[in-house]
């Protein structure tokens, strides 16, 4: 899959949690007209981006089959194709990260997990590895730790690798003789 640029990126997150975009086809410059309707409706597209850019990155889209535009009654509407909806879950496994607080709250989270290996060691692997790079501390072979929130993180993970069943958080008041999780995360 080809890579793609923050702009892209940034509107396929967008559209993913709009749905569908509708643009009168009043115009030959239709692509413009929903750039400039996607600018003035989705001001979380942030960026300084300009209609001309986004048209190009809708006509890079369209072209690269990550959006289809249909006309109906006049008006185009724009949507994410199949390849375009994975493409959404890839950006936003790929763009993951804890947000750590200002402040700890003192609670530790613990993910925990017994994935069968014979049938799901490929997502056992990606969340372990996932795990890693999010900057959990690794406890045992299958239990994992982070001082700041992180459930929703969790849940897009079990979701996205099917194995909800398998995987339980916990929330800690102490674990105990913490010192080497307090240094790690710089915690003293």
């Amino acid at each position: 899959m080809p890579k793609y640029s923050r702009l892209s990126k940034d509107i396929l997150i967008a559209m993913a949690a709009a749905g569908i975009i509708v643009v009168a086809a009043t115009s030959p410059f239709f692509l413009v007209n929903i750039a400039k309707s996607f600018l003035i409706n989705k001001k979380h597209l942030k960026g300084g981006y300009d209609k001309n850019m986004v048209a190009k990155a809708f006509e890079r889209l369209k072209r690269n089959r990550i959006i289809i535009l249909k006309e109906v009654d006049g008006k185009f509407t724009v949507e994410l194709t199949d390849k375009g909806r994975r493409k959404v879950e890839q950006i936003k496994f790929d763009d993951m990260a804890i947000k750590i607080p200002p402040a700890w709250d003192k609670k530790w989270r613990i993910v925990i997990f017994d994935i069968p290996e014979k049938q799901h060691k490929r997502a056992r692997n990606a969340l372990r590895e996932k795990l890693q790079k999010l900057g959990f501390y690794q406890l045992q072979k299958s239990v994992w730790a982070i001082p700041y929130p992180c459930e929703k993180e969790i849940q897009f993970l079990c979701e996205l690798f099917s194995i909800n069943r398998f995987v339980n958080i916990i929330t800690a008041d102490k674990i105990y003789n913490d010192i080497i999780l307090r240094k790690y995360f710089s915690l003293l």
